[in-house]
């Protein structure tokens, strides 16, 4: 039987979720405050777009979703990556696969994605209408239709909720599902970024600013449980008030208990090199420099911006002569090195964030449909959930995940 159903929110998860219903014979609404659908998805992977993470399994994927994994059981158990992939690529999209199993179209170019999402509702019939919704409208604990902010009421047989989370406002994603959720009587867990940059104590981040740090490993520790809670080898970025890049992003999901002092970020500037080479290379480089000053055998092994930084705390000032180097001092500098520490303070704001962590509790909606349990009729999809994954084409697979569930079950 066909159904009215309205869909809020043009993004990865609501535009699955459209065309999906649509395509089996049900009449649907697409509300969109912006002028342009998947507006975040265009900005995703340096706007080349990480369209999913190539898993062969729902074990590998939930390895990846540190927050409520499980429940997502159901949705990849329907939608798979390889079923994301097949969906582009049958909208003539060719995709590839890169490291870490990261899969991105053959273009690079995330407005490919988008043209693709929008091309698969124009052909399944979707009605696009940009409007902002206000409020949904419920009757006797059913969600029967929705207010947009011209103050018309638009009514359906289900009402999916697609909204997205808070960060990175300006695409759109500025909190309204959580403000329908609350509402309807959903909780709604705390809201923290997830996939963000991280204020770190140091103030020598300021002066170092801008600098790119390529081919570094880096370690998390967690001094609360004593141990580390994340490694990885890449690159990453010293902004003005800590670090960003690649590996701090993936690196802050795990960070889940937030506490100024509690991280220590652990850089090995030259992993590349034993302790053993890197010191055989210190002791050749300042006998053969021993007339210069010490400041100038580190600057072949850092980039100059962190000069200064190795020798403070190294305990050098830099103007000792190679040659006058004790072997303490040469290995405090090996020691720094290959164990640069950052003391993280706090998270970047959430606006900077990738991705919200927290959201509509899991407890409230039916993993097998998507469907609220606390009002019939009406679904939450994608980031306005409490779910998120780590960086590497996880969270956009959560939306098209649910999304597709939401749209089949319907």
């Amino acid at each position: 039987m066909s159904k009215k159903v309205i869909v809020i929110g043009a993004g990865a998860a609501g535009l699955m979720c459209a065309g999906k219903c649509a395509e089996r014979g049900h009449a649907v609404t697409l509300f969109e405050k912006n002028s342009r659908v998947g507006r975040k998805i265009m900005i995703t992977g340096k706007g080349r777009c990480n369209v999913t993470n190539y898993c062969n399994s729902i074990s590998d994927l939930l390895e990846n979703i540190p927050e409520n994994g499980k429940f997502l059981y159901s949705a990849f158990g329907k939608c798979m990556p390889c079923d994301i992939m097949a969906f582009f690529e049958d909208m003539c999209v060719p995709l590839k696969v890169e490291r870490g199993n990261r899969v991105f179209p053959e273009s690079d170019k995330a407005v490919d994605i988008v043209d693709a999402l929008k091309k698969y509702i124009d052909k399944t019939g979707v009605t696009l209408i940009n409007l902002a919704v206000s409020d949904i409208i419920t009757e006797n604990g059913k969600a029967v239709g929705v207010k947009t902010e011209n103050g018309s009421s638009y009514y359906a047989d289900a009402v999916v909720v697609a909204t997205g989370g808070i960060s990175y406002p300006l695409t759109g994603s500025t909190g309204d599902g959580y403000k329908f959720a609350e509402k309807t009587g959903h909780t709604v867990t705390p809201l923290r970024p997830s996939l963000v940059g991280l204020k770190c104590q140091e103030g020598w981040c300021e002066g170092a600013a801008g600098l790119s740090l390529k081919n570094v490993a880096l370690k998390i520790e967690d001094t609360v449980k004593s141990k580390m809670i994340y490694t990885d080898f890449g690159e990453m970025l010293i902004t003005h008030v800590g670090v960003s890049g690649p590996m701090v992003l993936s690196g802050s999901a795990h960070l889940r208990n937030m506490e100024n002092g509690r991280y220590i970020l652990h850089i090995d500037l030259k992993p590349a090199l034993s302790e053993e080479k890197l010191e055989a290379r210190l002791i050749r480089e300042l006998s053969e420099n021993g007339s210069k000053a010490v400041k100038s055998a580190v600057l072949t092994l850092v980039p100059s911006s962190l000069v200064n930084v190795i020798l403070k705390k190294s305990g050098l000032a830099g103007s000792e002569k190679c040659g006058n180097i004790t072997k303490t001092s040469r290995q405090n500098l090996l020691r720094t090195l290959k164990d640069l520490t950052l003391t993280v303070k706090d998270f970047c704001p959430i606006e900077e964030a990738i991705v919200t962590s927290g959201g509509v509790s899991v407890k409230d909606i039916d993993p097998k449909t998507m469907m609220s349990k606390k009002t019939e009729n009406l679904y939450f999809i994608g980031e306005v959930i409490d779910v998120d994954g780590y960086t590497g084409g996880f969270n956009l697979t959560i939306a098209f995940s649910t999304g597709y569930l939401a749209g089949i079950s319907i």
